[in-house]
């Protein structure tokens, strides 16, 4: 592991530009004074991915406000490598860390699909909306090679259970096909991450997503099939990209988009270290400025915990992100309409052979 405090060079195809400890972990490796050793070239960390047999799938959410009941992840760490990525965290709970090990070291899930449909046999399930994403993205890439996500979708479709999809890779549309399909029971709704319009930004914030342009396509390409279609503005970072709210905005309702969210971001955990590393890396001409607005959002800290306040901040400069959105989303006709899901045609399948994948 390099050591954040001796090596000041940035790896553009990287969000975390190091490894934090693990703060379950009593010990960790260390490279110290690597400036010392004049041929010492960084390690370049190829993706590893670790196949597991998960025991369970679906998550309950607690929290009452992330907006989601119920969540599901194909995949544990993220290959986009989001600098920002609330759940890195929980990449330490795998005995990884929550840095480069998030974004290089894949966990997959390679039984979900069976789990998902031993769920949906449990007669104590009362149909609900599952999420997709909930935490890592669904359609990361090994997603590609592995079809997980679009197996889940496909068992969403048997049971005609309710599944919501965010994602920030165009490999969605690959599954069109069975999106549709749900779409003709009142089964889905996609909503895709756009942070910005900015791909010099992009690059840095999110260094292996699809393109913005690939991103608002998406939205296009699902609203034009009649698929209900909306867009995570989030996070705001001040200072990075709340100014481009307005256009994320105004460019994803031409897309087609009828709801728009945003969040204010929150370094919890290890993020505040990995995100402050990166953040006087990439941005050193104005990273007091953005680390201090970002602390104004949160009573004088990178973070808070409260519910609610947690999401969309506190403060002026939190109110001012909250107003400009909310009139942004008026004018450009967002969140004009609630969201409504089918749970009536729910059914059991009663298969005693769960097929294996």
């Amino acid at each position: 592991m390099i050591n954040q405090a001796t090596d000041n060079r940035f790896d553009k195809g990287r969000g975390a530009q190091f490894n934090p400890k693990n703060r379950f972990l009593k010990g960790e490796y260390v490279q110290e004074h690597i400036e010392s050793i004049d041929d010492w070239e960084k390690e370049v960390r190829k993706t590893e991915y670790i196949y597991d047999d998960s025991k369970t799938l679906v998550n309950k959410v607690t929290s009452p406000d992330v907006g989601m009941m119920y969540s599901a992840n194909p995949y544990q760490g993220c290959e986009h490598g989001c600098i920002y990525c609330y759940a890195r965290n929980s990449h330490e709970y795998w005995g990884y860390s929550a840095g480069i090990d998030f974004e290089s070291r894949i966990v997959v899930k390679k039984n979900a699909p069976a789990l998902l449909k031993k769920f949906f046999e449990n007669k104590n399930w009362e149909p609900a909306v599952i999420s997709l994403s909930g935490n890592t993205d669904c359609y990361q890439p090994i997603e590609r090679k592995m079809k997980i996500t679009r197996k889940l979708l496909e068992i969403c479709l048997e049971y005609r259970n309710p599944v919501g999809v965010l994602t920030k890779n165009a490999l969605v549309l690959r599954d069109l096909d069975v999106i549709k399909e749900l779409n003709k029971h009142n089964l889905i709704r996609v909503f895709t991450s756009i942070t910005s319009l900015d791909e010099d930004l992009r690059r840095v914030l999110e260094p292996r997503t699809a393109s913005y342009k690939s991103r608002l396509k998406v939205v296009e390409t699902l609203s034009k099939n009649g698929i209900p279609t909306g867009i995570m503005n989030a996070p705001l970072i001040p200072g990075l990209n709340d100014m481009h709210m307005h256009d994320v905005l105004k460019a994803a309702s031409e897309a087609g988009a009828k709801w728009a969210g945003y969040t204010v971001v929150r370094l919890n955990g290890a993020i505040g270290d990995i995100f402050k590393d990166w953040l006087y890396k990439a941005f050193p001409d104005r990273a007091d400025k953005v680390w201090n607005q970002i602390c104004a959002c949160h009573e004088g800290k990178v973070n808070d915990s409260r519910w609610g306040n947690r999401i969309v901040g506190d403060g002026k400069f939190a109110e001012l992100i909250k107003v400009q959105f909310h009139l942004y989303c008026k004018k450009y006709s967002l969140n004009q309409t609630e969201m409504s899901w089918n749970t009536n045609d729910f059914r059991r399948i009663r298969n005693n052979q769960l097929p294996l994948f």
